[in-house]
């Protein structure tokens, strides 16, 4: 297992060969300190290839007005050293909110939100607001490739949901842009590595925003080929976390409200392996910060109760849930507890 994470502004990565129990030494990604792009919709990204080259992306900020630019590292021999950080797309308008990940036969995509205006397939730009567009890459051994457009009108400060529905096939979930403002979330699913499929709208929140809600989607494929979506919503027709699914072939179920919107509940994150979905969030009880957790071994159809996993009385990071083909665990940074890497038993 390998975490990545920011400190100090450096951005640095270390590896356990035992479960989370003992970490190898810190190596350090950055070459010299860097104002990074934090925040909890912000986050580094790794990609383990089984060939052992290792690929880190991650976002720093050009000025106050928070324009980014995106830079990846790569190691070659196991996560020892790191390559200089190179631009993942050249051009000096904003980059952010990268994300990474390896499709099945073991090849790096990435996908992160672009206001440059001169990318070929970037011309629908919504009249009146600065909204990036959803750009991709396949990474090339040097780190970096081609930019293309995937989407047009994309909401600028919230994260990506990322997952693959096989061998050069990408899912990426954004929050959109659509006609008065509203900022609900679509999804772009590829057709092949160079051919991003249709936007499809995964529900209808019409929740009009002058701003950005700093809160983006999470998602996960099935075996089977379900899209498997989880967001929140702040207004209109319905406001909390919700999820949804959509088969293939087919569009999205209807939103399934998740947790209590009382207690703060936000922060979803999703994982699929075979026909077992798991859905975690954040809720405040007044006291503590809870890890929610709830799971569907029927690709979400239906859903078993939910049930708390962990908790905290001070700050936290947004859940994070792995596995491999046994195990799922719950990847979690705390003030108070530090990290913590908990496995879901068989019946959460």
């Amino acid at each position: 297992m390998w975490l990545a994470w920011y400190a100090s502004g450096h951005l640095s990565v270390a590896r356990s060969a035992d479960k989370g129990a003992t970490f190898d030494a810190p190596v350090q990604v950055t070459p010299r300190p860097a104002r990074l792009d934090l925040g909890a919709d912000s986050r580094p990204q790794i990609a383990i290839g089984a060939d052992g080259r290792v690929t880190v992306a991650y976002a720093i900020l050009r000025d106050d007005r928070y324009n980014g630019q995106v830079l990846v590292a790569r190691s070659s021999d196991g996560g020892r050293h790191f390559s200089d950080p190179v631009p993942i797309a050249p051009g000096t308008a904003s980059q952010r909110f990268q994300v990474l990940g390896l499709d099945p036969d073991g090849h790096v995509f990435a996908a992160w939100q672009d206001r440059r205006d001169d990318i070929p397939g970037h011309t629908s730009k919504a009249p009146g607001h600065a909204d990036a567009a959803l750009v991709f890459a396949w990474l090339d051994a040097k780190g970096a490739a081609p930019a293309r457009v995937a989407a047009g009108t994309t909401c600028e400060c919230c994260r990506l949901g990322l997952a693959f529905a096989g061998p050069g096939r990408p899912v990426v979930a954004f929050r959109n842009i659509y006609p008065g403002n509203i900022r609900d979330h679509a999804v772009v699913a590829f057709q092949d590595r160079d051919a991003p499929g249709p936007l499809a709208r995964i529900s209808e929140d019409m929740w009009a925003l002058e701003g950005c809600p700093h809160q983006g989607p999470a998602l996960a494929v099935s075996a089977a080929g379900t899209i498997h979506a989880a967001w929140f919503s702040g207004g209109g027709t319905r406001m909390g976390l919700f999820a949804a699914r959509r088969v293939a072939g087919g569009g999205f179920s209807d939103p399934m409200p998740v947790g209590d919107p009382g207690r703060q509940t936000s922060r979803a994150e999703l994982l699929a392996r075979g026909t077992d979905v798991w859905l975690a969030w954040k809720s405040f009880d007044g006291e503590r910060m809870e890890i929610r957790l709830m799971r569907s071994r029927d690709d979400g159809a239906t859903w078993g109760p939910p049930r708390t996993v962990a908790a905290t009385e001070d700050e936290s990071d947004p859940p994070l849930l792995i596995g491999d083909a046994r195990t799922v665990w719950l990847s979690w940074l705390t003030k108070r507890e530090g990290y913590r890497l908990i496995a879901l038993d068989p019946d959460s």
